[in-house]
């Protein structure tokens, strides 16, 4: 990974409007395998193909179909099949509930809908699970992509009012780690840093 450097921002053009997710893309295990999950099942339309030899960013040698699957937004998830019928392996060092893709609907009773759909499937589904400002369901796509589909409770007030306070938590937190970390250099701190605030404190076990 590049170091981040700190140039001098006067004199450089403002960052540009990033106005939406364009698209995400993963490897696929075969391409038709995840076409019928994500437009039979989810209802996300096949959109775009494209098919190469070559990276065009790289210009590396490795053949492979590209595919997208539109989001009612017009954003895209999309997908590699590089004709080698492996799926990508998760990180060893991460849990899998860490890295996930989630997908907004509109109402709960869309997410107890799709959970229904999923479970006919096949499909093991946890949920609906409560994260007081939004609810959601969580299940594996079939190249091992965690995917969650939430539903919004919480307003744009209610949004804005937490947003008044992000840049202070995460001030805090980063001053703890620090912390942390220097006593990690020295031996003393063993386990991983925990948060000095519990946003979910029904989950506090005793």
């Amino acid at each position: 990974m590049n170091a981040i450097l700190k140039p001098d921002l006067a004199t450089l053009p403002p960052p540009a409007p990033i106005q939406q997710l364009h698209h995400y893309a993963y490897k696929a295990r075969d391409a038709e395998e995840t076409r019928q999950f994500y437009e039979d099942i989810l209802g996300l339309p096949l959109y775009h193909i494209i098919q190469s030899d070559y990276v065009p960013s790289t210009g590396e040698y490795c053949p492979y179909t590209h595919f997208f699957f539109r989001l009612k937004d017009g954003s895209f998830i999309a997908f590699f099949d590089l004709g080698d019928d492996v799926k990508a392996e998760p990180s060893p060092n991460t849990p899998l509930w860490v890295n996930h893709i989630a997908f907004r609907v509109d109402t709960v009773q869309e997410l107890e809908n799709t959970k229904k759909r999923l479970e006919a499937h096949g499909i093991e589904v946890l949920g609906v699970t409560d994260h007081h400002i939004f609810h959601s369901i969580y299940f594996f796509d079939p190249n091992g992509i965690r995917l969650e589909l939430s539903a919004q409770l919480a307003d744009e007030e209610q949004m804005a009012k937490d947003s008044t306070v992000a840049h202070a938590r995460l001030a805090e937190w980063t001053a703890r780690k620090e912390q942390w970390r220097k006593e990690r250099a020295e031996g003393k701190a063993v386990e991983p840093l925990k948060p000095q605030q519990n946003d979910r404190p029904e989950f506090v076990k005793g």
